[in-house]
């Protein structure tokens, strides 16, 4: 079911489209809320945020302050690490900041999943989705919500950098070698480096080393996200 809107949001040409997509997934996935944050760090002191949501007027009014922001304990996970945070009433409370939990839940804020992503050269993506419902109890259900926010946060990160980041901060394009494109542009298909090596006549050793050229020119952490990255670049199609 969510599998569509994994390529459609990676697909997304604005903001409007970017943000009708996100709204669409964290109601796929049972979320009244989704709250999509790129940053970029110009200097030391200066951060511009871009935050995409559909976020209620009210709740954005009541979380609008710094202070708010320096107090949350999701925020601030976020900023700090990678791992995804499941939060409720009692990550407020463990932190002693039961008022802010208790502002939230006014605004249909009960309960949620965020996660953060840190890139180089000062580019950041943040993704929450939020309800009023409790998480599932089932920890196989909740496991699987997690890892369908993981995976979309990968596409959508990649448009929000496209379409947010100033062009003189994006990444340029790496100069990828034809084995190394079209290694790519078969694992982009699903085929493991077995089949890649077998169809382009060469041993599985030696695809091996082409997607992971490819990953290591593109910067990325793994197979899936090289080819992410290169169909953003346009280097394949």
């Amino acid at each position: 079911m969510l599998s569509g809107s994994y390529l459609s949001v990676m697909e997304a040409q604005t903001q409007e489209q970017f943000r009708d997509r996100i709204v669409r997934f964290a109601q796929e996935l049972g979320f009244d809320y989704v709250s999509a944050m790129t940053v970029v760090d110009h200097s030391l002191s200066h951060s511009e945020f871009i935050n995409v949501d559909n976020m209620p007027q009210a709740m954005v009014d009541a979380a609008a302050s710094a202070t708010t922001y320096r107090r949350d304990p999701v925020m601030q996970h976020c900023k700090r690490g990678t791992v995804p945070i499941i939060w409720d009433q009692t990550t407020y409370v463990n932190r002693g900041v039961a008022d802010l939990w208790e502002n939230l839940a006014e605004h249909g804020y009960r309960t949620g999943i965020a996660l953060a992503m840190h890139f180089p050269e000062g580019r950041h993506f943040m993704m929450g989705v939020d309800r009023s419902e409790s998480l599932p109890g089932n920890a196989t259900d909740l496991t699987r919500m997690v890892a369908d926010l993981q995976l979309f946060a990968v596409h959508a990160q990649d448009a929000a950098l496209r379409l947010f980041v100033p062009v003189d901060m994006q990444m340029e394009r790496p100069k990828l070698t034809p084995r190394e494109l079209e290694a790519l542009r078969w694992t982009m298909e699903g085929k493991t480096a077995w089949e890649v090596g077998s169809i382009l006549g060469i041993s599985e050793r030696t695809a091996v080393l082409h997607i992971q050229n490819a990953m290591h020119k593109l910067d990325a952490i793994n197979k899936h996200q090289a080819v992410l990255k290169a169909l953003r670049l346009g280097l394949i199609h």
